[in-house]
């Protein structure tokens, strides 16, 4: 379908891209420099309200107020930390502080101030501040100290007058620049715009990332089976892991081996590893949604949100597969790209949604497997588009608005093809064939697939192999 970005347009959306650094050890020095005197600004803030609150003084939240202590302290005050820097700072902590007190004030109790210390905090420097030219970041530092120029490992993917600020950041002892930039909304031809009239039901799940209803009798599926397998392996080796070095692990108060500390700096950068993969996988499930939703028109997207039952407690499996899902960030992912593309979404309760027919709009138990089927009329159909198709009659208050018919063209599509084991060329490292009867071996190295119409040889039989007919 013909689609077109103007860039006059007055609607536009803020986008965020993670692009990786290429350092020498003296940059890497440097960034990690910065973070740390990032992590001392966060400190001193935490120790300041702490000694106000135990004298019975007001905390000191504000984003104005904060930077007039940060200017009573002097310059050079926080090593090669800029004021700039000093106050992206600030601002994550009084925005922290402020979101904190309106839940308690809506009732959350459970809502807690930042009074946690962190090694390490996150730098952002505003537009005017950084110059940001091809593959080259130019960042300001302290006084007394020459700016950081840095190289990052691919090209932005906005253009660089839309770049509104770029962050410095740490996850698993690997650098990385988050770009946030103003990309207009998309805009399309007469004729092929996306019509709010036309409604779509997604019910999000963990087998099925996105199980999507059409208003045309068309469904989608997005399989997310790649990453309850990346889960799950994740979670095997972790536990293999931490069984093993259980022995070495130290006591209250001491600081470990060197063993220990390699194990601890291995494990926090396997664990920072697994979550990039899942979010790449997650994103490509929502831009296969969207990209599905503009070809054919929709406009409105209801989507099913299940996060008001994630607190109750189901047991320690389910309660650890509930945790893994990252439902809350699945549907930022969908949210972000669907007002990028021009589509709006509706969150509405999903409760219900997978229990009833939407034939003749009766409760039935809920199926243990893929297949729903009435007792009442008779209809069967797949669980989750039958929870779609429930999702799409919903209005923002609970009722029904509409009704969608039950899809019968179903496309299926899968989400996280860049994992391990998702084919047989992209073989998972972490599985290592070994010969003999080593220990968590998965025995001999197999041999690879026959090609498409060359039948596989005979156990004992010393033919070669044939060509079969497959028209």
């Amino acid at each position: 379908m013909p689609r077109r970005v103007d860039p006059d347009a007055a609607r536009t959306v803020m986008r965020t891209a993670r692009v990786g650094l290429r350092l020498t050890p003296g940059q890497r020095e440097r960034c990690f420099g910065l973070l740390a005197s990032a992590g001392d600004v966060w400190a001193c803030v935490l120790d300041m309200n702490r000694w106000r609150r135990q004298r019975g003084l007001p905390a000191v939240a504000s984003y104005q107020a904060l930077c007039r202590e940060l200017s009573a302290a002097g310059p050079g005050t926080f090593g090669e930390l800029d004021t700039k820097g000093a106050r992206s700072v600030l601002r994550r902590y009084s925005d922290a502080w402020f979101a904190a007190a309106k839940r308690r004030k809506d009732g959350d109790a459970s809502a807690r101030f930042p009074r946690r210390k962190r090694r390490l905090v996150p730098v952002r420097y505003y537009h005017g501040i950084f110059t940001l030219e091809d593959q080259r970041l130019r960042l300001p530092a302290g006084r007394g100290w020459p700016p950081l120029r840095v190289r990052l490992d691919r090209q932005v993917p906005y253009p660089i007058e839309q770049v509104r600020s770029v962050t410095l950041l740490n996850e698993g002892r690997r650098l990385f620049v988050e770009v946030t930039a103003e990309v207009p909304v998309a805009t399309y031809e007469p004729g092929t715009e996306p019509d709010p009239d036309r409604v779509a039901g997604v019910d999000p799940g963990v087998i099925h990332p996105f199980a999507v209803a059409g208003p045309d009798k068309e469904g989608l599926i997005v399989s997310g089976r790649a990453i309850r397998t990346e889960t799950h392996l994740h979670l095997k080796d972790g536990k293999y892991r931490r069984r093993t070095m259980a022995a070495r692990a130290p006591k209250p108060g001491q600081v470990g081996s060197r063993r220990w500390r390699k194990f601890r700096a291995r494990q926090r950068k396997l664990e920072a590893r697994h979550k990039r993969r899942v979010r790449q996988a997650q994103h490509e499930a929502a831009k296969t949604v969207i990209g599905w939703a503009v070809q054919r028109r929709i406009g409105t997207l209801v989507i099913g949100d299940p996060r008001g039952v994630l607190g109750l407690n189901a047991g320690r499996r389910h309660n650890k597969r509930v945790r893994d899902w990252r439902v809350g960030y699945l549907l930022r992912c969908l949210k972000d790209k669907a007002e990028q593309a021009g589509i709006r979404v509706v969150l509405v309760d999903e409760r219900g949604t997978s229990s009833t027919c939407p034939s003749c709009d009766r409760r039935v138990p809920k199926p243990t497997g893929r297949r729903f089927t009435c007792m009442h009329c008779g209809f069967s159909g797949h669980r989750d588009l039958v929870g779609g198709a429930n999702i799409a009659r919903r209005g923002p208050g609970g009722t029904i608005t509409t009704k969608n018919p039950f899809p019968v063209v179903i496309t299926h599509r899968r989400a996280g093809r860049h994992l391990p084991g998702t084919g047989p060329a992209r073989r998972d490292p972490r599985r290592r064939p070994h010969h003999g009867t080593v220990k968590r071996s998965n025995g001999r190295p197999r041999p690879a697939p026959p090609p498409w119409g060359v039948a596989r040889p005979k156990r004992g039989s010393t033919n070669t192999a044939k060509t079969t007919n497959v028209g």
